[in-house]
């Protein structure tokens, strides 16, 4: 039964986390492809600073061979990353053994991964690979997809439904709004922008999900 996991790594063991060093203050969020061993996980938002240089706010890392600014909106910027393949890390790691990232937010605390395999056994596989290589995750939440979960739900990650659920109790979305994104993330223990992100992320995929079962317009 494909199996979903969420775990953490220190911010400084993943090679972008060389970014919190100079803007501590900055989150990082990978942008969710299909990975392909030639092809990694190639763009990533850097949000929460404005910077005349971003590029140059990543000091040299082994896993990294290059970052190109790719554009910027105010304190957003998205960037691509060419990755050094043979430097091993959870991302390198997720790709040998077919596991599905979700999500990936870091900041200058720590990196969160959600991903997905097809059974317990995949998640198990990839954790003892990560310990062969002395990379260091700490596993937190780890649940099976039943066959009563509906779309919506499969399709939000843990972070992205208990983000929703908040900004909905305490009432984000109504006009004007009861709460603001600082004081979700007070609540939540993370920065406005990883609020921001999983809002949107989790909107994007209950919009995807809703929308994908609606039949065609003639």
């Amino acid at each position: 039964m494909a199996t979903e996991a969420t775990f953490t790594v220190p911010s400084d063991q993943f090679p972008l986390g060389t970014v919190f060093e100079r803007l501590p203050r900055v989150t990082v969020e990978l942008e969710r492809i299909i990975p392909a061993r030639d092809v990694v996980i190639p763009y990533f938002w850097v949000r929460g600073t404005a910077v005349d240089d971003i590029e140059g706010a990543f000091s040299d890392h082994p896993g990294v061979k290059r970052i190109q600014l790719i554009d910027s909106v105010e304190d957003e910027y998205l960037l691509r990353v060419e990755w050094a393949l043979d430097y091993d890390d959870v991302l390198t790691t997720l790709t040998e053994t077919k596991i599905a990232l979700i999500e990936a937010v870091g900041t200058n605390q720590q990196w969160t991964f959600d991903i997905r395999g097809d059974d317990r056994q995949d998640i198990a596989t990839f954790q003892q690979r990560c310990l062969e290589l002395d990379i260091p995750i700490t596993l937190s939440k780890l649940h099976a997809l039943t066959p009563i979960e509906s779309e919506t739900e499969a399709a939000l990650t843990d972070s992205q439904q208990e983000a929703l659920l908040l900004a909905y109790e305490r009432g984000y979305f109504n006009s004007p709004r009861d709460v603001t994104m600082a004081d979700l993330g007070d609540e939540l223990g993370i920065s406005q922008q990883a609020v921001a992100s999983r809002l949107r992320r989790g909107i994007d995929s209950i919009l995807g999900s809703t929308l994908s079962e609606l039949p065609p317009s003639e």
